[in-house]
């Protein structure tokens, strides 16, 4: 598994590794699952994607909604379709909340009713993810100290949680079921800051450069319900606000570079904070450190 912010060079490490150990590449990020975003989302290119086979890339429809534990039988189905083909599984994305559920299971969190959901969505709408957060501080304290308040999507999930069922999601999670029983190594990248945001701003340029603004434009047309996932991929907001005259191009691209290094600092504080204990490099991946990540890679192969 290898796991880290946007913009630190997991795609690359993974097609190289692949390469390397006879590997398959298996997506861990939620938001490239979805087939429309494959600009602003920075699914490996094509050139990656010929060194390696690359599983789970725009399997989704915009319209449709994924959970972890979707996501976690559709990884489990290419883990075992590579290891029955004798390749090595590489895991390899930024959504945390997938790899760990690969790894630890998941919670058996009852349904939550569809009216509770309504509700909570109404409350971010009105208030956002800060004042959502600070409800939760109120209801849920031990697991509102632990998120973020700009994290929108487990705040609510929090908060619905224990709206629903009178239990902290904490609680829930104590009670995971269906650990992964196999052998699995976890690498983590965490590059300084500033090469960080040097490279999301960059990526960001790139993307404008590659037609993301087409992209936007596609999406928009076909009127998805702004509270659906794909919809708040990073970056959307401001290009959907540029393309309905709400904002110019330039403050579109600000505002996309922005989000892009808020996100991946919400990224990095939560690998270091929530997967504690796994290999770590203090890098990002770039083609001069192609020598030293791979032989990191083959002592944790070696290792473990």
């Amino acid at each position: 598994m290898i796991g880290g912010p946007t913009a630190s060079g997991k795609s690359a490490l993974a097609a190289d590794a692949a390469e390397r150990f006879g590997g398959v590449v298996v997506n861990a990020d939620s938001m490239q699952l979805y087939r429309d975003l494959p600009i602003l989302t920075s699914w490996p290119d094509e050139a990656l994607r010929a060194r390696a086979p690359h599983r789970l890339y725009g399997v989704l429809d915009g319209a449709e909604r994924c959970s972890a534990g979707r996501w976690r039988a559709m990884a489990m189905a290419e883990i075992e379709r590579a290891q029955g083909d004798g390749a090595l599984p590489i895991l390899v994305g930024g959504t945390g909340l997938y790899l760990r559920a690969l790894l630890e299971g998941l919670a058996p969190v009852p349904k939550i009713p569809e009216a509770v959901r309504e509700e909570v969505r109404t409350l971010h709408e009105q208030e956002g993810s800060v004042g959502l957060h600070a409800r939760l501080t109120v209801r849920d304290p031990e697991a509102a100290r632990r998120l973020e308040p700009g994290d929108s999507q487990r705040v609510m999930r929090a908060y619905e949680v224990i709206e629903a069922t009178g239990r902290s999601l904490l609680a829930w999670q104590e009670e995971r079921h269906d650990r992964y029983t196999g052998r699995a190594v976890v690498l983590v990248l965490e590059p300084p800051r500033d090469a960080l945001y040097d490279a999301c701003n960059e990526r960001f340029e790139g993307m404008m450069a590659a037609g993301v603004l087409d992209e936007a434009a596609r999406l928009r047309k076909r009127g998805l319900d702004p509270r659906l996932p794909v919809m708040k991929a990073v970056g959307v907001r401001a290009l959907l606000d540029h393309l309905s005259g709400v904002t110019t191009l330039e403050r579109a691209i600000v505002l996309g570079r922005q989000a892009t290094r808020r996100y991946a600092k919400r990224q990095t504080t939560w690998f270091r904070t929530q997967m504690p204990g796994q290999a770590r490099m203090p890098d990002r991946y770039r083609a001069e450190s192609k020598r030293e990540f791979i032989a990191l890679v083959e002592r944790l192969l070696l290792t473990r």
